[in-house]
Order: structure tokens, then sequence, then C-alpha cells
């Protein structure tokens, strides 16, 4: 394109001289195709790369946990990326740790629940929920036909998973600030921040990002994801692989959609216990380019000192399903009609030898 208008050029000039113009107007017709040239250039090309632009095809792969990548435009990041075993390792290895677990059947957690008394009335009241980690649901969950106790027994095995996630981050993020508000720091803590770099996929090594990225998801909106996501715990992604939050895999070990081709598109991720589920589904929200938004947003609340209210924080999550605003929809009323905002300040009791013995 470029050499095609130089040509024009030459042409014009020729024409010029051939017919004896006088130098004064040789010189102000060479300046004003010049002018022409240089100010069409980068019109041309601009209109070229929207036309090349526009003929791409974008798919929404939010819920894209292996074979992750990180959106280099849209992300916070340098144009380096770091792969998914960076990301995800510490995922893989809790995953791996326990792989001959044994899932209990509803009878036998709801005595466990009576023997520890775990209830979720004293829950709302006093705020304490005890340290019991089931690794599996029970198979058992899908026949129970009152809802009401159905969702309770839901909720009794997801909460305190999704707090031991939620601690675990606290924790990082008491050691991130201590480490901030130091002017010199250690080796060890230098190894700790690049760990956590590359865990939260920041290859620009920005504090800032990593002060942002490194937060708590409100234990209702990740109830209620896990809820519409599951039916409650009784979807067969849920029963069959451990998939609370339905994340999507292209590479890895997962269960492939009833209505989906055999060898083509993606599978719903599965995991040997359900911990790493809620870990995965953190990490998610935490790194994914698709919820920058909804991590901007919770910075704006922690900055103006507020709670992170699920609510406000689950306008931001349209893109994690195709219905989009209609997700978020169904989402606020999970919240609502089943008051789990009750369990937003809830703390995990230590955990103990006696309460041990009895899983």
């Amino acid at each position: 394109m470029k050499k095609n208008i130089k040509k024009n050029s030459v042409k014009i000039l020729k024409t010029i001289d051939k017919n004896n113009l006088g130098s004064i107007a040789r010189v102000i017709l060479s300046s004003f195709v010049l002018i022409l040239f240089f100010y069409s250039l980068p019109l041309i090309i601009k209109f070229t790369d929207e036309k090349i632009l526009n003929t791409k095809e974008f798919k929404n792969n939010s819920k894209v946990i292996l074979a992750y990548t990180l959106d280099k435009e849209n992300n916070e990041n340098s144009n380096e990326i770091y792969d998914e075993n960076d990301l995800l390792v510490d995922i893989y290895s809790l995953n791996e740790k326990e792989t001959d677990t044994v899932r209990l059947d509803a009878s036998t957690i709801k005595q466990l629940y009576e023997d520890t008394n775990y209830k979720l009335d004293d829950i709302r009241k006093n705020k304490l929920v005890k340290p019991i980690a089931l690794t599996l649901l029970p198979t058992e969950i899908k026949m129970i036909e009152n809802t009401k106790k159905r969702k309770e027994l839901f909720i009794q095995i997801v909460l305190p998973l999704i707090l031991q996630e939620n601690n675990n981050i606290k924790l990082d993020r008491a050691r991130l600030f201590g480490i901030i508000n130091k002017s010199n720091n250690t080796d060890v803590e230098k190894k700790w921040l690049d760990k956590k770099y590359k865990q939260y996929g920041i290859p620009s090594r920005d504090l800032s990002i990593l002060k942002i990225r490194m937060d708590e998801i409100p234990v209702s909106l990740a109830l209620a994801q896990a809820a519409k996501e599951t039916g409650w715990g009784t979807s067969r992604f849920a029963q069959e692989g451990n998939a609370l939050f339905g994340q999507w895999t292209w590479s890895g070990e997962g269960l492939k959609p009833k209505e989906a081709e055999k060898d083509e598109g993606h599978k719903v991720m599965k995991f040997n216990i359900l911990q790493a589920s809620v870990r995965a589904y953190q990490r998610n929200l935490n790194t994914h380019s698709s919820y920058r938004d909804f991590r901007l947003a919770r910075a704006q609340l922690r900055d103006l000192d507020k709670s992170l209210d699920s609510i406000i924080l689950s306008e931001h999550l349209d893109e994690y399903a195709e219905t989009g605003n209609q997700y978020v929809d169904v989402l606020k009323k999970i919240i609502i009609q089943n008051n789990l905002k009750d369990f937003d300040d809830a703390k995990l009791l230590p955990s103990s030898i006696e309460l041990e013995s009895l899983i």
C-alpha cells in the first residue's frame, strides 16, 4: 500500500516537470502531495487494523482453569505470562493429597453433625463454625426430598471449606502487608513474594496488583455460586467430579457435558476432593481477566473500609456464565432468599483431636 502511494506521488511530479511548470509551483504541489501522503497513511492503517480485528471470533472462556491463559491486553500484566503450573501448583498438590478418600453417606454425615453440635441456626447467631472438612459430597443428597433440609446439608458441607480457603488468603494477606510496611525484606520474604507473584499471575511483580488479587471471596457469594452450579449438590459434575463451581478445562481431567460432542469442546474440571475445587474457584476469580472489574470493585470496598458485599460484587460476575446478567440475578436471589449473608462474618473454629477422631 505504501509503495503504490509513493509511485503515484512520483508520477504526479513527473507530469508537473513535463508541463514545465515553475519551480515554485513544483515545490507547492510536491509539498501538498507529501502532506496528503503522511496524513492519509495513519487513517488507512487504522481502517485496515479495525477490519482485521472485526473478523476475529472471540470466545468466552472465563471458566477456564486448566489450559489457563491470562489475557495480555485486558489483564494487569506485562507481556510475559506464567504457565499453568506456576498459577495452580498448590491446587495440583492439594488435589493429589487425598486420592483414596471415603464417601460418607448422608445419614452418617447428619449423625456426625449432631454429635459435634454443628447447626446452621447456631452459626447464624454466634458466627462460629465447626472445622468439619468433608472430602466428598454424599450421593444421597439428591434423594432428600425436603428442599430446606437438602439446602442445609449442602451449606453445612461447603461452608467450612470456603472459610478455610478464606483463612489461607487472610494469613497471606497479613504477611503481605507486613512485608510492605518494612523498609528491608529478608531473603525468605523475597522468596515468598516471588512464589505469590507466580501464584497470582503477576510477572510484572507489581505489589499494588498483588494486594488487589490476594483477597477473600465473600462467603455468601461463594455459597450462592456453588449452589447454582451444582443444584445444591445434586449435579453429576458435583457427584462424580467434586466440581462445585463448574470450572472448565480443555486439556485436564474432567467430565464431558452430556450434550457436548464426543471429541470436541470443553470438559468440566474434575477434582479428587472438594477443597481443591474451592481453591481453584477462588484462584479463578482472583486472577482471570474476566473478573478484573470484580477485583477492582472489591478493592474499592476495602479502600472505603466497607465489608465485602456479595450483592454488589455479584454484579461483576456476568461473564461467569453464558446467561450474563440473568446469572447475576439468580445469584442475588439465592443469597437473599436463603439468608446467606448471615455467614459472611462467620469464623472457623480451630480444629481439635477430638473432632478429627469423629470424621
